[in-house]
């Protein structure tokens, strides 16, 4: 995903906690945020209890992975962030994506 697809810094991330609405099943939370813009931005959050550096970098290569094949989908006036649980470090690729997929319909990000 290319840079410009990414929420990266410390003031995005706290505008759509703050002003967005939480969207969660068993392995991921989902905040989102409606803006103005070409194309949607998203960001990734794995924590410490997932597991080690390796585990979690292995997770989010897969959530990656996931919203690359989702892309054509995904309206393109959202900001989003994508939380891990920690029960998502035993899923494989295709769990993490039915997963992924279950909670971003929840939030209408896709149809």
């Amino acid at each position: 995903m290319r840079k410009a697809y990414r929420v990266k810094t410390e003031q995005d991330f706290q505008k759509v906690f703050q002003k967005g609405k939480s969207f969660a099943n068993r392995k991921f939370v989902v905040y989102v945020l409606q803006k103005d813009q070409p194309h949607f931005r998203v960001g990734l959050s794995v924590g410490k209890k997932v597991g080690n550096a390796v585990k979690r970098n292995e997770i989010k290569r897969k959530i990656r992975a996931s919203l690359t094949d989702m892309q054509p989908r995904i309206k393109p006036t959202l900001d989003f962030i994508v939380i891990a649980r920690p029960s998502v470090s035993n899923c494989s690729s295709q769990e993490v994506y039915s997963n992924l997929e279950h909670v971003l319909k929840l939030a209408k990000i896709i149809n």
